[in-house]
């Protein structure tokens, strides 16, 4: 019931304001395939962006093939996943847990080394390769020219397999 509001709220706004051009689009955060159908349903105008946590500890490949196939935008937030954050014990499909940042987890950390970049220059690129924008965040200037330097390099089908294979499904944002 409240999802329904919600939806019907959003698509009144949404209507409203782009009619006034207040606005050109508007988007969603953290919605899931089901609550973004039940959006679509009502909503005349639909969102042209989703925000949510994607990395390769929690790549979402069902959110990610429904955005694209609706013409959905999708943000990335913590593409890296959340290096401040203690990391949690993550079961992972090999059956061991890993309890290893993802910007130090071993098949990163190789890639990186293969292609001369850092950790996170891959996971951008990963996210990149995969149509996704991602949210990058940083208060130093050189981690910031760092960050850009990623359109020099191509992650194959095979690297871009190894790194979805660290999907444990697992949620830093909570």
């Amino acid at each position: 019931m409240v999802g329904r509001m919600i939806g019907t709220l959003f698509c009144q706004r949404d209507g409203e304001a782009v009619d006034e051009g207040l606005v050109k689009s508007m988007g969603v955060s953290n919605f899931n395939v089901s609550q973004l159908e039940r959006l679509l349903s009502v909503c005349r105008i639909k969102p042209a962006a989703n925000q949510v946590e994607l990395h390769p500890y929690l790549t979402q490949p069902e959110l990610v093939e429904y955005c694209k196939s609706k013409g959905i935008v999708l943000i990335a937030y913590s593409p890296f996943g959340c290096p401040a954050l203690p990391c949690p014990a993550l079961p992972c499909p090999s059956g061991e847990n890993s309890p290893v940042p993802l910007l130090e987890n071993p098949a990163v950390k190789e890639i990186a080394q293969k292609h001369g970049k850092t950790s996170a220059q891959v996971l951008i690129r990963f996210h990149i390769q995969r149509g996704i924008t991602t949210i990058l965040k940083s208060n130093l200037l050189a981690r910031i020219v760092e960050n850009a330097e990623v359109y020099n390099f191509h992650l194959t089908r095979k690297k871009i397999q190894t790194l979805e294979g660290l999907d444990c499904n697992t949620r830093f944002i909570k």
